[in-house]
């Protein structure tokens, strides 16, 4: 594409006002780019590239990109015991341990039914173990991200009645949303959490408010307990651009940034003794909020108002107030739709990557890492979201396929976590976005895509990305100490087939391994070299190449 022609893209899309959870864009969905815009030329028949077209210098392992979105409902509540939420259900557990991470979308009026009074185990709301939950899943090896989200109703009880929203911005009605002390309430559950969970031993407890009274007789009761090391992330809110619900859900990211500077410090210790993250464990780490439009001037504009705010750090850099950049983005046909969705695409023809590439940039100049904590297709037919049918391909094994596909994607573009969205549907039968996005079904069984999870962890989780060596086919090179292994994957949705040659010298033998369906466990096949190279047959679905 010509450099005029990009730049005159590109000034007309930052124009386009973009579907809830969508970005800015930079490419069309009928052309595949990579991180550096280069365009795939598709061929029937290529060999291995001499050059390196992509190659990492910060790699993390592959289980990062297996996450999902979840609630404690999920882990803890028996169907056939709805209303004892303080053991985990094993069935559900099973199902939980098939990723390598989860965000746990955490109420904040589920810790604080009460003003000032504190809950976790039980919460006095809903009565779940969130100790149990995060003991099990951190004995199970999964990474748990917490997201500390919307209004309890004590604090939309000072709103009024027609503008009460759990979404609203976290800080009493009137409040001046560009001042870091509106948010102290929010702060201070931060605290009492990040207390209890982190890494810290509380030596001092005269800050720890536990409501330590029975809801009824013989109600277990609430402990005090801190340092329990059991929680790394936590995430302050959920998409606080939310543009779509006016000024009473909306913040500006130089007021985010002063939520944020409340938050992860008690706006440097100003607001008081237990109020913020920092305060309580200066280990745990502060995601921002993933953005709802993946703007990347939103995330500099939060810079700026900490170097003006905040200053700046003894070694010079600038004393931010979140260590981690989030965004959230759904590929799908917006950009040559008129800017409305109404299908999703594959994830090599949306604007992720560049999207990825973008944020990066910016996160490298401040050594942080960038996140996506949401992601996924729908698979309701009438969903402005749906993974499409594609041949004789259902569209829940194309959400398999764009599912590890994404993963893919993000990896190769420098992002070190992401979660998909999410392990349950909202209701499958509702065309609504995102309603059907779940990857476990409600007979609480795994659909294609979670098996494809389930099985690309349980092959590539340990593996790191290093290196692609072709765009067309994509063919990415993961390394885990001496091992190695090839991830293949046409980049285009149109059910198209490539005989790719794979060079490996002084490689007698290759395993062949197949993403499938209804298993827990992919298709295995070993085949000899020939002549230092192995000829793979690449679809549209990843297929990976274990060498021996």
């Amino acid at each position: 594409m010509a450099t005029l022609t990009y730049i005159t893209l590109l000034s007309f899309i930052y124009m386009l006002v973009l579907s809830r959870r969508v970005a800015l864009t930079l490419l069309v969905s009928s052309i595949a780019f990579t991180s550096n815009c280069r365009k795939v030329n598709l061929s029937e028949s290529v060999s291995t590239s001499s050059s390196e077209l992509s190659v990492a210098t910060d790699t993390v392992a592959f289980n990062n990109m297996l996450g999902v979105n979840a609630f404690e409902w999920n882990f803890l509540q028996n169907p056939s015991d709805p209303n004892n939420g303080m053991q985990i259900y094993e069935p559900k557990m099973e199902l939980v341990k098939s990723f390598a991470g989860v965000r746990h979308y955490l109420d904040w009026g589920r810790i604080e039914t009460e003003k000032g009074k504190y809950t976790f185990s039980p919460t006095h709301s809903g009565g779940w173990n969130l100790d149990l939950m995060y003991q099990r899943s951190k004995a199970d090896g999964i990474d748990m991200l917490v997201c500390l989200k919307t209004c309890p109703n004590w604090l939309l009880e000072t709103y009024p009645s027609n503008e009460r929203d759990a979404e609203n911005v976290p800080m009493p009605y009137g409040s001046d949303k560009a001042n870091p002390a509106s948010y102290i309430l929010q702060a201070k559950a931060g605290f009492q959490f990040a207390a209890r969970y982190g890494y810290t031993n509380q030596t001092d407890l005269s800050s720890i408010t536990i409501d330590q009274a029975p809801r009824w007789t013989g109600d277990q009761v609430n402990e005090v307990k801190t340092g329990l090391g059991l929680i790394k992330y936590i995430e302050c809110d959920n998409e606080r651009d939310k543009w779509w619900k006016g000024d009473k859900a909306y913040q500006k990211p130089e007021e985010y940034a002063a939520n944020l500077s409340a938050f992860y410090d008690g706006d440097k210790g100003k607001l008081g003794k237990g109020v913020g993250i920092k305060a309580a464990d200066p280990k745990m780490q502060v995601v921002m909020a993933g953005l709802a439009k993946t703007d990347v001037n939103y995330v500099a504009a939060m810079i700026e108002w900490c170097k003006k705010n905040r200053g700046f750090k003894a070694d010079g850099s600038v004393d931010l107030c979140f260590d981690v950049i989030n965004f959230h983005l759904y590929a799908n046909d917006h950009l040559t739709n008129n800017g409305n969705a109404s299908k999703g695409i594959a994830p090599e023809l949306s604007e992720a990557g560049e999207v990825a590439a973008d944020f990066v940039k910016l996160a490298n100049t401040y050594h942080l890492p960038v996140w996506v904590t949401e992601a996924g297709y729908d698979v309701n037919a009438q969903s402005p979201q749906r993974a499409v049918k594609i041949g004789d391909k259902s569209e829940l094994v194309t959400q398999a396929d764009w599912t590890i596909r994404t993963a893919l994607l993000y990896a190769r573009n420098g992002i070190k976590k992401l979660f998909f969205y999410e392990l349950y549907d909202d209701n499958v039968s509702n065309s609504t976005q995102y309603a059907s996005s779940g990857l476990i079904s409600g007979d609480l069984k795994r659909k294609p895509a979670a098996d494809y999870i389930l099985q690309v962890k349980n092959l590539l989780g340990n593996f790191s990305y290093r290196q692609t060596i072709s765009e067309s086919p994509f063919v990415d090179v993961y390394k885990y100490g001496s091992k190695t292994i090839y991830a293949m994957v046409m980049p285009t949705q149109e059910g198209k087939t490539l005989t790719y040659t794979l060079k490996v010298p002084g490689t007698k033998q290759v395993i062949i391994h197949q993403p499938t369906a209804g298993s827990g466990s992919m298709t295995n096949r070993t085949e000899k070299t020939v002549n230092n190279a192995i000829q793979i047959t690449v679809t549209e679905t990843p297929v990976f190449v274990e060498l021996q």
